[in-house]
């Protein structure tokens, strides 16, 4: 197989809605999803066009309650493009015998391509090709080229090309009972007789969006004249035309279509200049010509690769490559964060979570740039933070658990179950671990690229502020001499409160509570780093006191852990109270029981109930840290900590997980790596798989799972390699698992690049000739010094 490409080969309509997912193009800026053009909304399929960060805000009344919720929108539909023989019907796969069909993602060039050959009822034989890129390097580009072959007829064929925005947001099922009218129109027109304009507004968020599209016909390779009416109402501009088709003679139209808001720089008008983009365009030919010059430079820096591996090789790619569609270049300084599920649909209406933990990591060594500025995503919200924070009755800065316009908590206040049909209230805000992973991700950016400015800048006073909220947050025990955190939620969102409580939230949540301790010295480190008279003013702006800072130590030194059984990290406290899971019974009754949540509440039971949990939870600490890094941290708590526990943790948690989050089995893999390296192969395999094959059942449709996407890339480059990066220094410390025959790739550490390569025998990393300095590395204990133009090779020995 051709590791570049995902290809399907038939037509089936069940499958439609997962392959338009997998097959979204996009450049962040914008994505639009692999939607056969001449469809709309229907049960098969969802032709949805999204721009990064553009939300709107609804209300609704339900079960008694009128909620808000802020959405990313469904924009204008640019695709729409029909075809039919004169006085046949539209095409409509439903209605013609296929003949053959093939649908190719070609990644390597950003290609989305469709071949179908049919048979109407007229016993007419057609063979239609098409062709579509969003440009990565034009970033307000995009174009579709269709051509049609009568394969056995003659005659005249009726086209349209239009812009559709009467769309409305219908992606998600569960969310079709509230408000989804998002779009109002302005006003649409034609300028030149081949080029339409569409200009819609956001109804709450008063964003304008713009499209222009220019239509060209060729027959024989030359552009042929047509006569062509408009077709108009309010929100939908079309144009249609007749074209002179003979047998085995292709037909072909070409779509260019720009796409502008009011939130764009260096523009006077969307309109104005969306119309001018279509207007001085190339062909298409052109212009994906450019955009495969572009993809070939992302895939040089971007690329991981596996040798002898071609499925896993393929899916790999596939993740790498939304990735870089969902954030890009493009996507610097345009204010936005990384949704959890992309750009590509309308699950969890395109809110930010805590998935840039999972993220950034690929960032930091490619497009370290990228990276901070979707921190300052963060950083230009940390005043409504503070805000949420005083809500609190706390001092520092507390970010939602979903953010979205402008961070205020956008986490529904009712959720709706689809098996029992209940709508229930939604506790995850209480999630406060999205916090930590914010500086975390700060304290990673800066230990990747050294960048200072960013840190004095921007960086340590979203650190400082964090790391003043959790211990606001953290009380002191006097009976236990210990600091506890009461009334959150940790990872595992199959628990958000005690069995026999009304009031939501569990105390002592391990990750949280030593993942505070972690964030309150990363906090005085920053300090630490800062130059003195950056540090004095930072301090002094906070209101940050000596007494304040030591209360933050005696935390570090005196946080509450719970443990059970044998040496166990309890998930919280009391968790060993709750009662074991029949997950052979229930495996036995549901098949697939990864939303045991839902079914649960189906029963009339509840989650909170059971030593069961939707995902990682405590493990997470040693997804995070090395098992030297976590014995420091409990040393530094007062706690004996042999590492030798970890993988008594580590079987004892994931006999108790339904893996219910795509997430799950990333971090899972990541903690059996060293102690089960072939079991950790097999959760990255079936990792890789989650989305391809919707391992969830129904949800990828709705939205790739960016954050375990990114999961999977992140093992192949830093969990089997053991790359770190530790005062100044990058350290190897490689387990390649006997399975991986070879594994390569491209990284940046401090402005340098380094070409790695590895197998279970030998490693070796080269630095770049041109570089400005030697880099230090470390491997078995031992500190290198590696030049520019250089290679270090390592011998890894025999597998034990």
């Amino acid at each position: 197989m051709n590791n570049w490409t995902l290809v399907y080969e038939g037509f089936e309509p069940s499958k439609e809605g997962l392959r338009e997912a997998l097959c979204t193009l996009g450049n962040g800026y914008f994505a639009t999803r692999g939607a056969a053009p001449e469809s709309e909304a229907d049960e098969i399929h969802y032709p949805g066009m999204y721009l990064a960060g553009g939300y709107n805000r609804l209300k609704t009344e339900i079960a008694g309650h009128v909620v808000e919720n802020e959405d990313l929108v469904n924009m204008p539909n640019w695709l729409l493009t029909k075809f039919r023989p004169e006085g046949g019907d539209w095409l409509n796969l439903l209605s013609v015998d296929i003949l053959f069909y093939r649908q190719e993602l070609n990644m390597k060039e950003g290609l989305l391509s469709r071949t179908i050959r049919f048979r109407d009822k007229q016993n007419r034989e057609t063979t239609l090709t098409q062709r579509r890129f969003v440009h990565m390097e034009h970033m307000h580009m995009a174009a579709l080229e269709t051509t049609i072959i009568p394969e056995n007829w003659s005659g005249r064929i009726q086209v349209l090309s239009a812009l559709d925005g009467t769309v409305i947001n219908a992606g998600v099922e569960r969310y079709k009972q509230l408000n989804n009218k998002h779009l109002e129109p302005v006003k649409s027109g034609t300028v030149d007789e081949d080029i339409i304009y569409l200009l819609v507004e956001t109804n709450q968020s008063h964003l304008r969006v713009a499209e222009a599209a220019r239509t060209r016909v060729y027959s024989g390779g030359e552009p042929i004249e047509v006569e062509r009416k408009l077709v108009k109402q309010p929100g939908y501009i079309g144009q249609e035309f007749f074209v002179d088709g003979g047998e085995k003679k292709p037909v072909k139209i070409e779509k260019i279509v720009s796409f502008y808001t009011s939130r764009d720089f260096a523009i006077s008008d969307p309109v104005l200049e969306a119309a001018a983009a279509v207007k001085q365009a190339g062909n298409f030919d052109e212009l994906l010509q450019s955009h495969i010059l572009q993809w070939g430079h992302l895939w040089d820096r971007c690329d991981i690769r596996l040798s002898d591996s071609d499925r896993p090789q393929m899916i790999l790619r596939l993740h790498i490559f939304h990735l870089l569609q969902t954030v890009s270049r493009n996507s610097i300084d345009l204010d936005i964060g990384v949704p959890a599920r992309g750009w590509h649909g309308e699950a969890y209406r395109g809110h930010v979570f805590w998935d840039e933990l999972f993220i950034f990591p690929y960032l930091n060594m490619r497009i370290p740039n990228l990276t901070r500025s979707l921190l300052l995503y963060r950083y230009r919200r940390l005043n409504r933070s503070r805000l949420a924070a005083q809500e609190e009755g706390v001092r520092g800065a507390l970010y939602p658990w979903q953010s979205g316009s402008n961070g205020r908590e956008e986490t529904q206040q009712l959720h709706l179950n689809p098996k029992s049909g209940r709508w229930l209230p939604d506790h995850t805000h209480l999630q406060r671990h999205v916090n930590i992973a914010i500086a975390y991700n700060v304290w990673q950016y800066y230990k990747a690229t050294g960048d200072l400015e960013f840190l004095s800048t921007y960086g340590a006073e979203m650190i400082l502020e964090i790391a003043r909220f959790l211990a606001g947050i953290t009380t002191f025990n006097q009976k236990l001499d210990r600091y506890e955190i009461l009334g959150v939620m940790g990872p595992d969102e199959y628990h958000d409160g005690y069995p026999e409580s009304e009031k939501p939230g569990l105390n002592n949540n391990a990750y949280t509570n030593v993942m505070t301790v972690y964030v309150l010295r990363t906090a005085l480190k920053a300090l630490e780093v800062l130059p003195p008279k950056r540090r004095n003013d930072l301090l002094e702006a906070l209101g940050l006191e000596q007494a304040e800072l030591d209360r933050w130590q005696d935390i570090t030194r005196k946080m509450r852990v719970v443990f059970h059984g044998d040496k166990i990290i309890s998930q919280f406290e009391g968790y060993d109270q709750l009662l074991e899971f029949d997950w052979e019974g229930y495996r036995k009754k549901y098949s697939n029981i990864q939303r045991l949540d839902r079914i649960l509440e189906a029963e009339g039971d509840t989650p909170n109930r059971y030593k069961a949990s939707k995902q990682a939870d405590a493990l997470m600490l040693f997804y995070l840290f090395s098992a030297e890094e976590i014995q420091e941290l409990f040393t530094q708590m007062g706690y004996d900590f042999d590492p030798g526990i970890i993988p008594r943790n580590i079987d004892y948690y994931l006999k108790r997980s339904s893996h219910g989050s795509t997430l799950s089995n990333i971090v899972h893999s990541w903690v059996l790596a060293r102690s089960d390296r072939p079991r950790s192969l097999e959760l990255f395999h079936r990792a890789l798989e989650s989305d391809v094959s919707d391992v969830q059942g129904g949800t990828t449709h709705e939205g790739i799972h960016l954050g375990a996407m990114a999961g999977t890339v992140d093992i192949l480059q830093r969990c089997y390699t053991g790359l770190e990066f530790h005062d100044d220094i990058l350290f190897l410390n490689p387990n390649i698992p006997r399975e991986l025959p070879k594994l390569s790739m491209r990284i940046k550490y401090r402005g340098n690049w380094f070409d790695i390569a590895a197998t279970p025998e030998s490693m070796t990393i080269a630095s770049s000739e041109g570089e400005l300095q030697a880099t230090k590395v470390s491997f078995q204990d031992k500190v290198y010094e590696l030049k520019p133009g250089e290679t270090l090779t390592f011998d890894l020995g025999k597998e034990k």
